[in-house]
């Protein structure tokens, strides 16, 4: 199974991209909100692998960042929802929306995404309800991951866009200090601030 890829993005398309990594291609599917982290063709990047295996195919699904990977996984897991719903859920939500979605049973929220109709949202609410990623916060409070994990996110989000590692590593640092608890989004912002500085 292939649980990571680092490589560089040979070809960009929404939904779809090629990552070489040693002259290898690996096509790759990946929600939009991956898409719109990506660096330009010929950046270097990193991503998270979900490895789909069935009869006649096998396909990778590519994540920026463990959380999104997770809700993914729990997804397909949804009687009735394959790779590609799970991906049209992904697209069309933020990861930290739908998470508070699934807390709160909000239907219309969910029934709002393109492909997902009320007996779908009705059984993501159902199967997943007490089984969201432990990364969520008290209380549908949102993303609140550890320190660690949010650090590596950040750091991993950055890098697709291109930035040299240890300068973002110096970002995420000073933007985890100025923003304590912060979600992901703000952590990145912050990270984003500290590298224009």
């Amino acid at each position: 199974m292939i649980a990571q890829l680092r490589g560089r993005i040979l070809e960009k398309q929404p939904n779809r991209i090629v990552v070489d990594v040693n002259g290898v291609g690996y096509d790759v599917t990946v929600p939009l909100s991956t898409f719109y982290g990506l660096g330009e063709t010929g950046s270097e990047i990193a991503l998270r692998i979900h490895t789909h295996v069935r009869e006649d195919a096998l396909a990778l699904f590519g994540f920026a960042t463990r959380i999104e990977q997770e809700l993914f996984e729990r997804l397909i897991s949804v009687s009735g929802i394959g790779p590609k719903v799970a991906l049209s859920v992904l697209s069309g939500i933020e990861p930290p929306e739908l998470v508070k979605a699934i807390e709160r049973a909000d239907l219309a929220r969910l029934t709002a995404i393109p492909g997902v109709g009320k007996k779908t949202s009705e059984r993501i609410v159902l199967e997943l309800k007490d089984r969201l990623p432990r990364a969520t916060g008290p209380e549908g409070t949102g993303l609140a991951p550890s320190a660690p994990v949010l650090k590596d996110d950040v750091l991993s989000a950055l890098m697709n866009l291109g930035y040299h590692r240890p300068l973002a590593e110096k970002a995420v640092d000073r933007a985890v200090a100025a923003t304590p608890g912060a979600d992901f989004e703000r952590t990145l912002r912050q990270a984003l601030r500290e590298l224009a500085k």
